[in-house]
């Protein structure tokens, strides 16, 4: 598992980030305080304090290049 820090400021930031995570298999968790919902849930994402940062844990050791590679746009720090 891979934890990177996260921006989704803007409704359309979300929408392709639910869209790009969809390409993979893998699951994607989001971490905010003592939240944790799915990063592929658009209706989750909304649910979260998206004026701060959050964290996606990747939860996948295959492919970690190439998802980090799609969501580079989103990854802060």
């Amino acid at each position: 598992m891979k934890t990177v820090k996260i921006s989704l400021n803007s409704i359309d930031k979300v929408k392709s980030f639910v869209n790009d995570l969809a390409k993979f298999d893998s699951d994607f968790d989001l971490v905010s305080g003592r939240y944790v919902i799915d990063a592929k849930s658009i209706m989750g994402i909304f649910s979260l304090d998206l004026s701060r940062p959050i964290d996606l844990n990747i939860h996948t050791e295959e492919d970690v290049d190439t998802v980090l590679d799609v969501l580079s746009p989103y990854i802060i720090g």
